[in-house]
C-alpha cells in the first residue's frame, strides 16, 4: 500500500508480482531471515513445487534474492531467499492491474487469523474529510510508516506487521 507520491510506479510486471496474496506472505515470511523454499512451503501449508513458481517469480522481479547456497541435513543443495524490501518502495496502484488491493487484504487476513485473538490491537474510526484532509491523513500515515520502515532491524525484537487501509465508507452514503 503506498499513500506517499515519491515512490516509484511499479511496472506492470512488479505490480503482477505483488497481486498475489501468497506472494505477499511470502516476501513477509522472509523479511528479516532467509528462507528456502522447503522451509517456506512448509511455513505455508503447500506443496514445494507450487511455492517455487512464485519464488522463482519473486526473484525475478527483485523482491527476493537468492542468499548464498548452503547444504541441508542431506547435503542436499538449498538456496535460501531473502525479501529486498523493494516493495515498500512502489506504487502498485498505477501500473494497470487489477487485484493489488485485494491481494493486500488477503494476505493480511490469512495473517491475522494465526494470531492470538487477544493480541493484535485494533482501531477503527470512521471520518468526514474533504479532499486536503484526506491527502493530509494519507500524507501523515505514509511519513509514520516510512520513518519505522527505514529504521535498522531490532535483531532482538518481535516481529510485528502493520495494515492501514483508507477507504471511502460507501456504508453511510
Amino acid at each position: 500500500m503506498s499513500f506517499d507520491k515519491t515512490r516509484r510506479p511499479a511496472t506492470e510486471q512488479e505490480a503482477r508480482a505483488l497481486a498475489s496474496a501468497l506472494r505477499l506472505r511470502i516476501l513477509r515470511l522472509c523479511l528479516d531471515r532467509a528462507l528456502t523454499n522447503k522451509e517456506i512451503a512448509a511455513r505455508l501449508g503447500l506443496n514445494p513445487a507450487t511455492t517455487l513458481h512464485h519464488v522463482r517469480t519473486l526473484v525475478a522481479t527483485g523482491f527476493l534474492a537468492a542468499q548464498q547456497e548452503r547444504r541441508g541435513t542431506r547435503g542436499a543443495r538449498e538456496v535460501p531467499y531473502l525479501a529486498t524490501g523493494k516493495s515498500w518502495t512502489l506504487d502498485v496502484y498505477g501500473a494497470g492491474v487489477e487485484g493489488s488491493g485485494q491481494a493486500m487484504i488477503e494476505a493480511f487476513l490469512d495473517e491475522v487469523r494465526l494470531a492470538d485473538p487477544a493480541e493484535p490491537r485494533v482501531s477503527r474510526l470512521g471520518l468526514r474529510l474533504d479532499k486536503s484532509q484526506l491527502q493530509e491523513l494519507r500524507d501523515r500515515v505514509a511519513e509514520l510508516l516510512d520513518d519505522f520502515a527505514s529504521r535498522p532491524r531490532a535483531s532482538e525484537g518481535e516481529p510485528y506487521s502493520i495494515f492501514v487501509a483508507v477507504y471511502p465508507d460507501r456504508s453511510r452514503e
